[in-house]
């Protein structure tokens, strides 16, 4: 099967869709791949894919003379399952909605724990979800021993298997183990080293990288029909997730910013309680999604100043609009540790997805900053930050 593996809506990740390619051409097809990846950059889009030209479906990649099936797309077709994982509340019926979202759209995001709601993308609670063991045994297993329908093979598609429990990860294997020439399995994580060993082991690995933002741009403009000046910003702005930034409102985004730089202001003025209320409202606001993208935009925007700082070319930055607000912080902070600034976002980025406060990990932060932005090291260790909590804590 020679073909242009998923030339009809995959973005980006050349290198990958030429090892699927070659893999396809070769008809050398195994029982398992694994496609890991960061988040948003096409993992469960290629999954589909793949398991779209196994079984002749004409639809993500134009497939020519080697279509085999009159089914308009994996959703329809027997022989393709695709199971997410889900919090224990979670109904069939839920599950099924976003699946229908995915038929439409191989990049939307359905993600339990990305999106607790699909009828917010900022509200709810975060949710826990994950592969329990009688998740697998009751409704996995099961089609794993199904012959096909009408398809090269029964296609098992397992999102986010890091989550698998130890337990469900054990099932799981026993039937890795035993290969059949009738099914396949394609998984994707976004965390390749926690999983067992003895299953990436008898996985075929396709790794893909972070998306470029000119890839970024194009699927937006192309894929989406922003407009050019919407979709570079946005590009420069979505940190290689295509999947989260195509969905972003662009005013909400722009509003957001200026909350961010109303934060960084309040930082560097060490005002106590302009900082509680802002880091209070974003607890509130937002879900650890819509705080991490928060986190996005301060580190863009700090990069900017890197950049406007070095080279006094304002044409060179992202936030070209803030060029005015830009030059103020630059000039003000003439000897600021900005490399290192961008060293505690990262630290926080790790500490919200550990559900830590996240009033406290930003009120922290901004502790941190009012250092660096003097040119000073923190006054307190990196590995002490609870000393910064008492004067904030009522």
């Amino acid at each position: 099967m020679n073909i242009d593996f998923g030339n009809r809506r995959l973005i980006g990740q050349q290198r990958a869709r030429e090892q699927i390619g070659r893999m396809l051409a070769s008809e050398r097809i195994g029982h398992a791949y694994l496609i890991s990846g960061p988040n948003g950059v096409g993992k469960t889009a290629f999954a589909l894919a793949l398991a779209e030209a196994i079984n002749g479906i004409d639809h993500l990649s134009d497939l020519g003379e080697y279509t085999t099936t009159k089914k308009s797309s994996w959703f329809t077709h027997p022989d393709i399952h695709v199971f997410i994982p889900k919090p224990t509340s979670a109904s069939i019926d839920e599950v099924r909605r976003r699946l229908e979202l995915l038929a439409d759209d191989p990049y939307e995001v359905i993600s339990f724990a990305q999106r607790p709601s699909l009828d917010s993308d900022t509200a709810g609670k975060n949710l826990q979800a994950f592969y329990p063991v009688d998740y697998f045994r009751d409704e996995i297993r099961p089609v794993a021993r199904l012959r096909p329908n009408e398809g090269n093979r029964v296609v098992i598609i397992m999102t986010q298997v890091e989550t698998m429990r130890k337990e469900t990860a054990n099932a799981f294997l026993k039937i890795l183990e035993e290969p059949s020439d009738r099914l396949m399995f394609i998984l994707t994580t976004e965390s390749y080293e926690s999983l067992l060993p003895t299953i990436t082991s008898r996985c075929q690995h396709i790794p893909l990288g972070i998306l470029r933002p000119d890839e970024v741009e194009r699927g937006l403009i192309e894929i989406d029909g922003l407009n050019a000046q919407d979709a570079q910003y946005l590009a420069r702005v979505s940190a290689g997730n295509y999947a989260k930034t195509r969905f972003f409102d662009i005013n909400r985004l722009k509003a957001d910013r200026e909350s961010m730089v109303d934060y960084l202001r309040l930082a560097y003025t060490q005002d106590a309680q302009g900082l509680s209320t802002i880091a209070q409202d974003w607890q509130s606001s937002f879900n650890i999604e819509g705080l991490l993208s928060l986190t996005n935009l301060m580190e863009v925007y700090i990069r900017d100043l890197m950049v406007y700082r070095e080279t006094g070319n304002e044409r060179l930055i992202t936030n070209i609009d803030q060029a005015d607000s830009i030059k103020k912080f630059v000039k003000a902070l003439g000897e600021a540790k900005l490399e290192e600034m961008i060293g505690e976002i990262e630290e926080t980025r790790v500490l919200l997805r550990q559900n830590v406060s996240p009033k406290l990990v930003f009120t922290v932060m901004a502790l941190r900053f009012s250092s660096l932005m003097r040119g000073s090291e923190p006054f307190i260790p990196n590995d002490e930050n609870w000393k910064h909590l008492p004067a904030f804590t009522s």
